[in-house]
């Protein structure tokens, strides 16, 4: 998704106690339900604050259906009222980029993440088989609707990198400026140089993470058409990349990244 509320609350930390409160007040009020941008899409979000800072409103929501992880600070013009107008904005905005809703949540190939609805129903689905208030168990005395701790991955994304992410949608999207390509390192450069530096840092590399790598590299080839570029982009994709070329020799670690971001969003709704 975007940068985490570490990066803005760290720089806008302060409230400036000497500005004098315009005579409009907040657009928005804590607790409020509203849509949110982030990135290319529109998103269900809570505001859980507002302040006044600098004499300009910011907003720290939290996404519905997604790990506090993601609560972030955010100006007024990231956000929209909740309203049935507002709502067919988003739907539209979903439609025309080809989310597909009948894909489960927690599938690979889907990057939406949950609303409220979804996430409630994932909430009360396994209810339907178990009378209330008797905890679910299996054999093992571990709650059926949990993995097992061995198979839980908790993947986080660094905090300057969401940033990252949301000035590249903001480059290509907003201002129409394209990463010049081919890209110097590529992706498969960067995958080599970390083949090399694991390798160093082990004294010796094992097949597994080098079979690793390769999958990386062929997932980025297949998606990065499909997947991880934005509409804009797509003729300098088709005016670069030639048949039998592999996107991982042109393009660098913008897009790698943006591969990455997409996984990560899949593995931190809940």
């Amino acid at each position: 998704m975007g940068s985490s509320s570490k990066d803005d609350s760290g720089s806008d930390a302060e409230a400036s106690s000497g500005d004098k409160t315009p005579s409009n007040s907040s657009l928005f009020s804590e607790g409020e339900r509203v849509l949110a941008y982030h990135g290319p899409r529109i998103y269900e979000a809570k505001v859980q604050k507002a302040e006044l800072r600098k004499k300009e409103w910011r907003y720290f929501v939290h996404y519905l259906g997604w790990n506090k992880n993601w609560d972030e600070w955010v100006g007024m013009d990231r956000l929209m009222k909740h309203t049935p107008d507002n709502v067919l904005k988003q739907q539209a905005l979903e439609k025309k980029q080809g989310v597909d809703k009948s894909l489960k949540p927690g599938r690979s190939s889907q990057t939406k993440p949950k609303n409220s609805t979804d996430s409630k129903m994932d909430k009360e689905d396994p209810k339907s088989n178990v009378a209330k208030g008797k905890k679910r168990k299996s054999d093992s005395g571990m709650e059926k609707d949990n993995l097992p701790v061995e198979k839980l991955v908790k993947i986080q994304i660094p905090s300057t990198l969401k940033k990252q992410l949301v000035d590249d949608w903001e480059f290509v999207t907003q201002q129409d400026k394209f990463v010049k390509l081919p890209r110097s390192p590529n992706v498969d450069d960067i995958l080599t140089k970390y083949l090399e530096y694991m390798s160093k840092k082990d004294g010796m590399i094992t097949d597994s993470i080098g079979e690793i790598l390769k999958g990386i590299r062929c997932y980025f080839d297949k998606a990065l058409p499909v997947m991880l570029l934005y509409k804009k982009e797509r003729q300098q994709y088709h005016d670069t990349v030639k048949i039998d070329v592999s996107p991982s020799t042109i393009y660098g670690a913008e897009h790698l990244l943006r591969l990455f971001g997409m996984l990560i969003i899949s593995t931190c709704a809940f």
